[in-house]
């Protein structure tokens, strides 16, 4: 007998004309197993973000562990939160970090617009995942890979004393603001999906309109906002992945190029770290579809004090 989370759902029918659960569940040990229920037909009983109690043997496939349910109950004995994986960071204090950060800007506007827009999404901002699937796709993620990126901004203005420290970190910390709004989170706190708005608008045009918002109401200059609205709606890069524009001058170059870095560095560690020294990781479509070798001589191990 063991707990899992049901984090994917289908209710099938098999070529006798028999119902099945066709399911993916997330184990006490943070892992993903794709498992069937044979003949079950109470539909609609179990859904996704469900803990339940189970029964099961297993088998492997292609290298892949795959479960057969043989029972399954709902239970209250253990928490949808505590299957998700999460940040070695605490999302409070690293927003408390960074509102530190913020408060010593000798940029007053800057200053007045990162400050406005952060605190009035902190509750949000302070657990959330930064992705559904990708990188940083954990409880705390945002504020986890906010804070990566901040730190080595920080870090590059040190060898670049000509990039706008101030400006660069504001896009740092302003950057992916807007995830709040575009996905959904569960009750294990990882992101369940994107919200209308998240389908629509989001995060990037939706980071911009903070941006544009704010500073009208607090009377911020046009082209102060127009940088940092710039930045957000840049920081992919490229069309391709998002960007209605490419960067244009060297803080929004630097920040779409450490946003990539990062997420590059966390979702290369997260794949090998789940394969044995000396071994490939299956293909990674998110990298370039490439397999992955863990050769053992570096850890996964993620250290940021923004600079404390």
């Amino acid at each position: 007998m063991s707990y899992a989370l049901i984090k994917d759902l289908k209710e099938k029918k098999d070529k006798n004309g028999n119902g099945y659960l066709d399911m993916i569940v997330l184990g006490t040990d943070k892992k993903e197993y794709p498992a069937k229920m044979w003949r079950y037909d109470n539909n609609g009983y179990f859904t996704v973000d469900d803990v339940v109690e189970i029964e099961y043997t297993h088998d492997t496939y292609n290298g892949k562990t795959q479960l057969t349910i043989t029972s399954i109950k709902k239970t209250d004995a253990i928490s949808a939160a505590d299957f998700s994986p999460k940040s070695e960071y605490d999302g409070k204090a690293v927003f408390s970090l960074l509102l530190q950060k913020v408060n010593e800007f000798k940029d007053a506007e800057l200053k007045a617009i990162v400050l406005d827009i952060l605190t009035k999404n902190r509750t949000a901002l302070e657990v959330y995942p930064a992705a559904y699937k990708l990188h940083h796709a954990i409880v705390g993620g945002l504020m986890l890979h906010t804070a990566s990126i901040v730190e080595m901004a920080e870090k590059i203005c040190t060898v670049y004393p000509n990039v706008n420290r101030e400006l660069l970190i504001s896009g740092a910390i302003l950057h992916d603001v807007a995830k709040t709004f575009e996905m959904e989170t569960s009750k294990s706190g990882l992101c369940k999906g994107y919200t209308t708005g998240g389908e629509l608008i989001g995060h990037l045009v939706k980071g911009a309109m903070y941006v544009e918002e704010t500073a009208k109401r607090l009377g911020i200059s046009e082209d102060k906002a127009m940088l940092l609205e710039h930045m957000i709606l840049s920081h992919h890069g490229v069309p391709e992945f998002g960007s209605p524009v490419r960067p244009m001058f060297v803080e929004a170059a630097v920040l779409s190029a450490l946003d990539s870095l990062d997420a590059m560095i966390f979702e290369i560690n997260n794949a090998t770290d789940k394969v044995n020294v000396g071994e490939f990781t299956d293909r990674q479509w998110a990298l370039d579809n490439r397999k992955l070798y863990n050769h053992g001589l570096s850890s996964t191990e993620h250290k940021v004090n923004l600079g404390e």
